[in-house]
């Protein structure tokens, strides 16, 4: 277990921005992880668990505790069963899902982050959301004092939501297990239009697993959401503001505020979101509210690629990257009467 003092956080986020952790430990197996997280209660030091750092907004002044860095390692495939250590990097446990022949979580390639991170955020894109194929998570739990393994119905997974991220101090994620499928080389059947569209394909088809992953990465390069250390439109969180889902009463007074905003023709994106809910499109609100692509003259700007990514572009401070979040805010409510909620979490700040 290696530990450092006054250790810079920026490094560990793709935003590649935060000031200092008090004290930063690296653990490397999930002994140390619940040594590091058991020493932090019993002295009621403040605790911090960075895996990816790509949902991660870190303020200025840092961390004034203890920041965990979970960096364990495992892949473990037993026919269509998967585990895999916290730590280990998400799309490069896709690709060898995909190399191995097995479909569940091909459309996700390419985000960034660790595995440990995906049900927490039920991590989700281009059809597919994690919650469809865990089926248990290993995780410490903080107040019982002991490791526990809840089962896919006990995550309580929503839209980008579960009970790790409504009880954030509770639990830490060790270890993940996922069920997928074996389709004889093809992907799960292909749901979002997006992607059927890019693939030539009718929704519901399936293709093969790894046009599907070569599909979805070309689409998410597209929008800069592929991390390059090179190209400042991918130092970003992703998708900043999560889609907004209203009930059928508020959308239908949005989309009121959108024809008188946009003429009678405008019609809003809607999706079903379950019964009397609909959601919509939070870059297109971005966008109607007048922040197109590259919007922004200071180092922190909205990306060229796509509008739900704020970015740095290489000299920005958390601070500048707030004030730009916080005028999309605005802006959007002004517009369209609807608040956007921030997806990544937000460490001693806020908006």
């Amino acid at each position: 277990m290696l530990e450092r003092h006054d250790a810079p956080l920026a490094p560990l986020t793709t935003f590649r921005l935060g000031g200092p952790a008090r004290r930063l430990i690296t653990a490397t197996t999930d002994a140390e992880v619940i040594e590091a997280v058991r020493e932090a209660d019993a002295t009621g030091t403040p605790l911090l668990v960075i895996g990816g750092g790509s949902n991660l907004v870190v303020g200025d002044k840092g961390f004034e505790g203890t920041a965990l860095h979970i960096a364990t390692s495992g892949f473990s495939l037993d026919g269509t069963r998967l585990e895999l250590a916290a730590g280990e990097v998400w799309s490069a446990a896709v690709a060898r899902t995909v190399d191995a022949g097995l479909a569940g979580v091909e459309c996700l390639s390419g985000i960034p982050g660790s595995a440990g991170a995906t049900p927490i955020q039920n991590v989700g894109a281009y059809g597919q959301e994690v919650s469809s194929t865990i089926t248990e998570v290993i995780a410490y739990d903080r107040a019982a004092g002991g490791t526990v393994a809840l089962s896919n119905e006990e995550c309580a997974f929503s839209y980008r939501h579960s009970r790790f991220k409504a009880d954030p101090d509770r639990y830490v994620v060790l270890r993940v297990r996922f069920e997928l499928e074996d389709a004889a080389g093809m992907s799960a059947p292909v749901k979002y239009p997006e992607t059927a569209r890019a693939l030539g394909v009718e929704a519901g088809d399936r293709v093969p697993l790894e046009l599907a992953r070569e599909t979805v990465l070309k689409l998410r390069s597209g929008k800069g959401m592929v991390l390059d250390a090179e190209d400042h439109d991918t130092w970003s969180a992703g998708s900043f503001f999560t889609n907004p889902i209203l009930t059928d009463a508020a959308f239908a007074v949005f989309r009121e505020r959108v024809r008188e905003r946009l003429g009678d023709d405008a019609a809003p994106p809607a999706y079903p979101a379950g019964e009397g809910r609909t959601k919509t499109s939070a870059a297109w609100l971005i966008d109607k509210a007048g922040f197109t692509k590259g919007y922004g003259t200071g180092p922190a700007r909205i990306s060229t690629k796509h509008t739900l990514a704020l970015t740095n572009r290489g000299t920005a401070t958390t601070e500048d990257l707030l004030t730009l979040a916080r005028e999309v805010v605005d802006g959007v409510r002004a517009a369209f009467g609807i608040t956007l909620v921030n997806e990544p979490v937000m460490v001693g700040v806020g908006l």
